[in-house]
């Protein structure tokens, strides 16, 4: 049986072609990225003309970055898509808890792959009975999670873990938006087998393009993981833009500043348009509403673009790249109150 892949953010050509809006007239806060993503600079032409090289000290650089020790195994992937997709084929069907709302590619990989997958609701996650984890073999935390912005200590996902490893299974956490927050990650505990801290720089560092990130975890896994998904994944241009972006270290401190002023804002808009309550991370902001599809149809009348979620009915909101643009997204959100209001 053929499974429908799941529906991302940033489907401008389609948003244009349904509303018929110029695709240059869309403001799209669909995604969560930042829209001041790191400054990539001209590549060397050998960039382009050679195969990537293992030993470009990239591997020592994303150790650095994720706070991870020295001996933490270190797979660079085409972004930590590659690594969703290809975990699952390296355990035999088993029972894999995944989160919901959550990003939605976990349960579709593990799917896909033949395992058995069990939705979790955040109560239960989140709740002091535990015992829901010794009937699964594999867990994924998202974390802060995609698309609610929710939260699990560093301390409860190493108990998780433990427990898990007990009986061979692994826990895998996905911390795609936890830059800026390194008192959530996992990056220090890594190298353990069964624990695998998933990586990108597509988010914070506004890189979706690039389709960079990395895996770290345990020898045997990285071992079995690279021979899985085989050489030369991640390209020479990419491998080269991830070293200078993560060697910048003053740019990411500045940025993670920015980032955090900007989604205060965005809440407190948000807020004062009857949007109230939202969560969410750096890089977007996460509320419930029951009339959900109606705001996202009015808003994209107004050619902006955000992301609907239906279970719950919610809707999420990236960050406006400029004044003016804070400033349509206001005057559309006002447009929408009144319309919602009038009927």
């Amino acid at each position: 049986m053929t499974m429908t892949p799941p529906e991302h953010g940033g489907r401008l050509n389609a948003a244009a072609k349904r509303w018929g809006i110029p695709r240059d007239q869309w403001l799209d806060l669909s995604t969560g990225i930042n829209p001041h993503g790191w400054p990539v600079p001209d590549l060397p032409p050998e960039v382009w003309q050679r195969l990537p090289e293992p030993d470009d000290g990239l591997e020592t650089l994303v150790r650095q970055w994720a706070g991870a020790p020295a001996d933490a195994a270190c797979v660079p992937v085409a972004g930590s898509q590659e690594a969703i997709m290809a975990l699952p084929r390296l355990r035999a069907p088993c029972r894999v808890g995944v989160p919901s709302p959550g990003y939605r590619e976990h349960g579709h990989s593990w799917s896909c792959a033949g395992h058995q997958v069990v939705s979790l609701d955040w109560t239960q996650v989140a709740g002091e009975d535990e015992s829901w984890l010794d009937d699964l073999d594999v867990l994924v935390c998202i974390n802060p999670n995609n698309p609610t912005g929710e939260t699990v200590e560093p301390e409860r996902l190493l108990r998780w873990h433990q427990r898990l490893q007990r009986r061979g299974g692994w826990l895998i956490v996905d911390e795609a938006f936890v830059d800026g927050c390194p008192e959530l990650s996992l990056g220090a505990a890594t190298g353990r087998e069964g624990l695998v801290v998933l990586r990108s720089l597509g988010k914070f560092f506004g890189l979706a393009g690039v389709r960079a990130g990395a895996v770290l975890t345990g020898p045997e896994l990285a071992e079995r993981l690279r021979s899985t998904i085989g050489p030369w994944t991640v390209s020479g241009p990419a491998r080269y833009v991830m070293r200078l972006a993560l060697a910048d270290e003053r740019w990411q401190a500045s940025t993670a500043e920015r980032l955090l002023a900007d989604s205060q804002r965005l809440g407190r808009l948000l807020a004062s348009y009857g949007l109230h309550g939202s969560s969410g991370t750096r890089l977007f902001r996460y509320v419930e509403h029951p009339r959900s599809a109606e705001l996202t149809d009015g808003l994209a009348r107004h050619g902006i673009l955000v992301r609907r979620f239906d279970h719950p009915p919610a809707l999420r909101f990236g960050l406006p790249g400029s004044e003016a643009e804070w400033e349509r997204l206001s005057q559309a959100l006002a447009a929408c109150r009144m319309s919602l209001t009038n009927r």
